[in-house]
Order: C-alpha cells, then structure tokens, then sequence
C-alpha cells in the first residue's frame, strides 16, 4: 500500500515537470518548423537550403550537450541527495565551459559557412539561400549554448514552468520577426532565408538574458567564489564523465544523419526538400516521448540520488508504456493526414508523392524512436552514459546509414528506401535498451556516494 502511494506520488511529480517540458519542447520545435513553413511560401528551394544548413548547426549544436546532459543529470542527483554546494558548483563550471565552446563554434560557423556547405555538396542555386542564413545563424550560436545549460538547471530543479515561458516569449518574437524580414512587412526589407536567421538569432539572444535574470532571482541568488576556490575540479571531471559518451552518442547521431543528408542531396532537390518537410513534421510525433524521457530522467535522477532504484525502475517502465503508446498514435494520425499535411506545404507532386510514403513508413519508426528516447535520458539519468554510447554508435553508423546507401542509392529505393533504415535502427535499438533497463545493471552507476 504504501509503495502505490509512493508511486501515485512520484507520478503526480513526474505529471507536473512534463507539462511544462513538453510546451517548452513543442515551441523550440515550432521555432525551427515556422522559419521552414514561412520560407516554403517564399520558395522549396529556400527550404532545402535551410534544411542542410539546420543540420550542421543543429550538429554543431550537440557539441555543447557534452557539458548540458552532465548538468542536468548530476543536478538532478545532487538536489535528490540535498547537496545544494555541489549543484552551484556543477552550474557555475557549465556555463564557463559553454561560453568558450559556444563562442568557438560560432566562430568556426560564421567564418566557415561556405566551406562547410561546400563539403555537402550544396549546389549553387542552394548555395546562395545556405551561405547567409549559415553566417548569421552560426555568428550567434553561442546564444544557445548559454540558454541551454541555464535551461537544465532550472529543469533539474523542478522548475520547469521558466524555460517554457520564456520560449513562448521567443517563439512570439520569432514569427513577428520571421514575417517581417522574410517578406519585408513593417517597413522591413524582404531578405527571405537570412531574413530568418536574423529573426531567429535575435530571439535567441533575448532568450539567454531573460534566463539569466530567472536564474538569479528563482534558483541560484550567487555563485559564491568561495565554492570555486580552489577550482571543483572534480565537478568537472563528473560532468565530462557524464557528458563525453552522453553528447558523444547524440553527436554520432546527428553526425550520421549529416551524412544520410549528404546521400539524399545525391537523389536531387526533391528529395532534399522532402526530407526537410518530412523531419518537421514528423518532429510533432515524437515530441511527447521527448517531454515525457526528460521529465522521466530528471524525476529518476533524484530517486537514484535518494537511493530509491526500484521506485526508479518502476517510474522507467511507466514512461516507456505512455511514451510508445502517445507516438503510436500520433504517427498514424500523421500518415491518414500525410497527402492533406504537405499539400498545405507545396504543390509538388513529387514531393507530395514522397512525403506520404516516409509518413507511411515512419509509423513504425516511432515505435523505436519513443523507447530510444526513453531509454537514453533514463541510463544516463541513473548514471549508466557509456551503455548508450557504445550501442547508439554501433548501430546507426552499421544499419542507418549503410542501409541508406544499401537501400536508398545502391538499390535504387530512394528517400522510401532510406526511411527503411531508420526503420531497422530504431527498432533494433530499442530492444536493446529495453534489456538493459531491465537487466537493472545501472543501479549502481551514480555519483552520490
């Protein structure tokens, strides 16, 4: 009896983080969507050059995860175990690291964008939409880098109910913007795909300091130097221990889909302009297993901090269920409406004819995808950051892009074929983690001693 209601308990608090996470979630996710919806008005060609670019930065982007996932997870710990000195020290190294990384990336984004795309093979008519909106984009990537460990913080601490307002604010920001400087209203000039990346980047940047200011008056009032001499060197330690194989398993995920990308470029613009409309969309799909594996992971970090593994390993399993089951549902929604969805979005047929047979397909990818998502943020909340590493990287680099080449370019199957692959990764995946989940095997990787 007691246990159920402990239960009952953890779940009302789990409820609580993932409603705010999840609105955050779905609003960072309409910011890219709007920049591609908006453009798609403007032109397909626009949209297929956005989407390239979106790769490498969103790419780029995972690199700062090394520092975010170690935050999010020992936070989460160290407020389970009520080490308040530790979580300050852990925060203050996060966001020293992430402003030098974040100002050496965007550096490395602005002054390389033409080279860059110039290794996607980006054709010209591409190339002139990629290159500006890249440069502006990428100058300012560092906005993100901040936002993003702030925004763990917060989240770690159960304050989830900030970062969501503030991106709702951002997104405000972003359509006005978007409208404005795409299609040149208010007085504006029409610059269409940098029009965008100025949008998008200004919101960002007032994103970041409006965290700021909800970071020193709701969760950290100072960051005492005392904590910081001499330096937490092993709060560093922790959080690359956590953050290496962490945000190495996101970045050869996203690193093999920068190739996946490169092989789709091989099948022409249609292709290309597909898959960007197609990731958009489907991004809506997956969104509630995002939010719930975050809430899940946060909420499983201070039972594992606490000591509670089998109240952790029982919350695991319930947001696996509830995640599978949400994604099942929406992906098949998805695919019924597939021909209404792009028809909103283009008039080529073409591109209509492949959106609807990825949407198809896709319905089964969920399936995995939603355990993978899961199962990632829970072992690696409890302390278990190798595991996923090891197998995310075997298996995307050996089923998801050699059988893209397999089945999309030398089989002649096309984008369908590719979306094949994904098909076989996740799932095969998934499996493996469910085992590892249940094999208990995480129970005694934490950092609280």
């Amino acid at each position: 009896m007691e246990q159920a209601i402990q239960q009952t308990n953890i779940r009302k608090g789990l409820t609580k983080l993932v409603i705010p996470i999840f609105i955050e979630t779905l609003l960072i996710m309409m910011l890219g969507a709007v920049d591609t919806i908006m453009l798609s008005q403007y032109s397909d060609e626009s949209v297929a050059a956005v989407g390239v670019v979106n790769q490498i930065v969103m790419f780029a982007f995972l690199v700062f995860e090394v520092i975010n996932i170690g935050t999010s997870v020992l936070c989460s710990q160290y407020l389970g175990a009520k080490m308040q000195k530790n979580m300050i020290q852990v925060v203050g190294v996060s966001l020293l690291l992430n402003l030098v990384v974040g100002v050496l990336i965007s550096i490395i984004l602005h002054f390389g964008a033409t080279t860059l795309l110039g290794w996607m093979g980006l054709r010209p008519e591409l190339l002139k939409y990629g290159i500006g909106y890249m440069e502006i984009v990428g100058a300012f990537a560092f906005f993100q880098a901040i936002s993003l460990t702030i925004s763990a913080s917060l989240r770690s601490a159960n304050k989830a109910i900030y970062p969501m307002l503030v991106t709702v604010l951002v997104n405000i920001m972003n359509i006005v913007g978007n409208y404005s400087l795409i299609f040149g209203k208010f007085g504006m000039p029409a610059l269409a795909a940098e029009g965008a990346a100025i949008s998008t980047s200004v919101a960002r940047g007032v994103s970041m300091i409006v965290l700021f200011i909800i970071l020193f008056r709701k969760h950290i009032p100072s960051f005492p130097l005392a904590y910081f001499r001499p330096f937490p060197w092993i709060e560093l330690k922790n959080l690359l221990k956590v953050g290496l194989p962490s945000a190495g398993e996101n970045l050869s995920y996203s690193f093999s889909q920068v190739v996946i990308t490169y092989l789709i470029n091989m099948l022409g613009n249609n292709a290309l302009a597909t898959r960007t409309y197609s990731v958009n969309i489907i991004m809506f799909v997956y969104l509630f297993a995002i939010a719930m594996a975050q809430g899940g992971a946060i909420s499983i970090g201070h039972l594992v901090g606490q000591k509670k593994i089998r109240a952790a390993y029982l919350l695991g399993k319930y947001v696996m269920r509830l995640s599978i089951l949400v994604s099942l549902v929406l992906s098949c929604i998805w695919a019924a409406g597939g021909h209404f969805i792009f028809s909103l979005l283009t008039d080529n047929e073409e591109i209509i004819r492949l959106g609807v047979t990825v949407m198809i397909i896709d319905v089964v990818v969920e399936i995995g995808r939603a355990v993978n998502i899961y199962a990632t943020n829970a072992l690696r909340s409890a302390g278990d950051v190798n595991y996923p590493f090891y197998m995310g990287f075997t298996v995307q680099w050996t089923v998801s892009v050699g059988f893209s080449y397999l089945l999309g370019i030398h089989w002649g199957w096309g984008l369908a074929g590719m979306w094949c692959a994904f098909l076989l990764d996740e799932n095969i995946r998934a499996i493996l983690f469910v085992r590892r989940w249940n094999s208990l095997k995480w129970a005694k990787k934490g950092f609280v001693k």
